[in-house]
């Protein structure tokens, strides 16, 4: 594989928790929205099951929840997901300060 689509894989698919939180930060999404508001906004498409167990994991960990409306799981961010999506802009950030 090419470095550079290394490195767009492991920044998008490998990552896909950043986007996540990103759209949730925006509004509560139900899960099959996330696939496509993924596809429109930052441009490329993960597997249609990957999103989900990102969801499942970053529940469990805190970093959203979700609760039922009308026989939809709606997830939304949490003060901690917010945190951590802070952190990883940072992160980013810093890299592209080092890379200049």
């Amino acid at each position: 594989m090419l470095p550079l689509k290394r490195l767009e894989k492991s920044n998008t698919k490998e990552n896909l928790w950043i986007y996540i939180l990103y759209l949730l930060q925006k509004k509560s999404i139900y899960g099959w929205e996330i696939l496509d508001l993924i596809e429109k906004k930052f441009k490329f498409k993960p597997g249609r099951i990957t999103p989900y167990r990102v969801l499942y994991r970053l529940e469990k960990n805190g970093f959203v929840k979700s609760k039922m409306k009308e026989r939809r799981r709606m997830y939304q961010i949490t003060k901690k997901g917010g945190e951590e999506l802070k952190r990883a802009k940072g992160f980013y950030k810093e890299i592209l300060k080092k890379l200049k």
